[in-house]
C-alpha cells in the first residue's frame, strides 16, 4: 500500500506560479513513476506530467507547453510539481498517482485526495 498526500494548490492570478507537493508514503521502495493528473469541472481526467523513479526522466503533456516542471527530493519522498505562467485553462482538481510497474495512467493503482488550483483571469 502506498498513500499519497497533495497539497500546495489555491487561488491565484493569471501569470503566476503555484509549487504542488505530493508525498508519498508506505510500502514506496517499488515505486516505479508518479506523477500528476488534472481534472476540470466537466471535463475527463487527463495526464499532466510524470517522473520515473530510478533515473528521474521526465514526461509531460504536450499543451503546458514547457511552463511545467516535476522533480523529487528523495530523502523526502516527495514529487513536485512547479507551475508557471498560469492560465485559467490550468484551472483543475490535480491529482498525484503513483504506479509500481509502468509510467502512470488512468489506471494506475495509488492515487491522492487531489488539490485544488484555480486562476483567475
Amino acid at each position: 500500500q502506498v498513500q499519497l498526500v497533495e497539497s500546495g494548490g489555491g487561488l491565484v492570478q493569471a501569470g503566476d506560479s503555484l509549487r504542488l507537493s505530493c508525498a508519498a508514503s508506505g510500502r514506496t521502495f517499488s515505486v516505479y513513476a508518479v506523477g500528476w493528473f488534472r481534472q476540470a469541472p466537466g471535463k475527463d481526467r487527463e495526464f499532466v506530467a510524470a517522473i520515473r523513479w530510478r533515473d528521474s526522466s521526465t514526461y509531460y503533456k504536450d499543451s503546458v507547453g514547457g511552463r511545467y516542471t516535476i522533480s523529487r527530493d528523495n530523502a523526502k519522498n516527495t514529487v513536485y510539481l512547479q507551475m508557471n505562467s498560469l492560465k485559467p485553462e490550468d484551472t483543475a482538481v490535480y491529482y498525484c498517482a503513483a504506479d509500481k510497474r509502468v509510467l502512470v495512467n488512468k489506471r494506475s493503482e495509488y492515487w491522492g485526495q487531489g488539490t485544488q488550483v484555480t486562476v483567475s483571469s
